[in-house]
């Protein structure tokens, strides 16, 4: 009886290895919490194909679930079992929503995957507003103040950016809330609202006259834009980018995060995804498991810090 009791669980340890060493053995959620369209949609959107055939195949879904500033997405992120089957495509917003109080969830709550990739912000402006410069819409502010309106995912990126440049200029701005950079865009795009954080996606708008770029928060000027200046060389010290990475409810597996830090790693370098990057204004930057969790807990500090320079943290 002992013998056969022995036999049952050696066999049942050899069938739960062989099922973990199978993963992935079916297909991948990747929850972004943001609408279609958006910038973050855009980037993980081809990151998906080349994340799946990394994987060897399996299959890697998108499903777009937004809602209160991303909150909605980050909370059935966490809900979710840790087994590796739910991805959560996340950027710096994770911080800010936490310390500002819009949300609950910290990126404490997941494990880091990997950093794939970095986008520059530019203060981005109506077609129909007077101004055609930084100069002339820090002048226009100064004079009405809380007058001009920027478009904003509250307690976000895209509310801290605009923040930054109006503490470094001393000006009032009057926002707007909307979830997510698609609706933002369409404000924008039919003069409802006068500015919005934007990026070299919308270089092909500017382009065509629908919108105008003011001012880009990188240290030099970009190659891509280089009659673009930058706030810094304007006198307006603010260098911004929007990280973007993978992050899984707390509790996966050592072994699953390792294979999927691994096929992020290989995704990272696919030439299709670094060109989908270089169209949309967008640095590759890979760090793998340990590097993003560093890049988390210093960049948490560095938001933390920044809600308390903007008069918004409330933890």
């Amino acid at each position: 009886m002992k013998v056969l009791t022995a036999a049952v669980a050696g066999l049942a340890l050899f069938t739960f290895a062989n099922v973990q060493a199978a993963y992935p053995d079916r297909p991948i959620k990747m929850i972004v919490p943001w609408a279609a369209g958006g910038d973050t949609d855009n980037i993980f959107r081809p990151f998906a194909p080349a994340l799946q055939k990394a994987l060897g195949g399996t299959t890697v879904v998108i499903a777009n679930i937004g809602g209160a500033s991303g909150t909605v997405g980050a909370r059935e992120a966490k809900g979710s079992p840790a087994d590796g089957y739910t991805l959560y495509a996340v950027h710096d917003y994770i911080h800010l929503t936490y310390y500002t109080g819009m949300s609950d969830v910290s990126y404490a709550d997941f494990e880091p995957v990997c950093l794939i990739a970095a986008t520059p912000s530019i203060l981005t402006a109506s077609p129909k507003t007077k101004w055609n410069t930084m100069k002339e819409m820090v002048a226009d502010a100064k004079a009405n103040p809380g007058q001009i309106s920027v478009g904003a995912t509250l307690g976000s990126t895209s509310h801290f950016f605009p923040a930054m440049v109006e503490k470094a200029a001393g000006i009032k701005f009057k926002y707007i809330s909307y979830d997510g950079l698609a609706q933002r865009m369409n404000a924008i795009l039919g003069g409802h609202i006068d500015l919005t954080d934007g990026n070299l996606t919308q270089k092909g708008k500017v382009d065509a006259a629908q919108l105008k770029f003011l001012a880009i928060a990188t240290e030099k000027r970009s190659p891509e834009l280089p009659n673009v200046p930058t706030l810094k060389e304007l006198g307006y010290n603010v260098i911004y980018s929007v990280s973007r990475g993978l992050l899984a409810p707390k509790g996966t597996p050592a072994d699953v995060l390792s294979k999927l830090e691994g096929a992020c790693g290989q995704a990272a370098k696919d030439p299709t995804f670094a060109e989908s990057m270089r169209k949309q204004g967008t640095d590759v930057h890979y760090l793998d498991h340990k590097g993003y969790a560093e890049f988390l807990k210093q960049n948490d500090a560095l938001n933390k810090d920044l809600s308390r320079d903007l008069g918004l943290l409330k933890r």
